[in-house]
């Protein structure tokens, strides 16, 4: 006898609650790491939040 697996009613039903979240979250994490690793040293070094927050 096969047990019910809750998993895959669980994700589905989730997905369809949340999939905005989900998705905006990606996006944003992609846009800040894309401009972060396009920053170079020396525009670094000038910006005033790298400096605030330089420990």
């Amino acid at each position: 006898m096969r047990l019910f697996d809750p998993w895959p009613v669980f994700f589905k039903r989730e997905w369809k609650r949340n999939w905005p979240f989900l998705v905006g979250f990606a996006i944003t994490g992609t846009l800040i790491t894309k401009l972060s690793l396009g920053l170079s040293e020396e525009e670094a070094k000038k910006s005033k939040f790298v400096q605030a927050h330089k420990r």
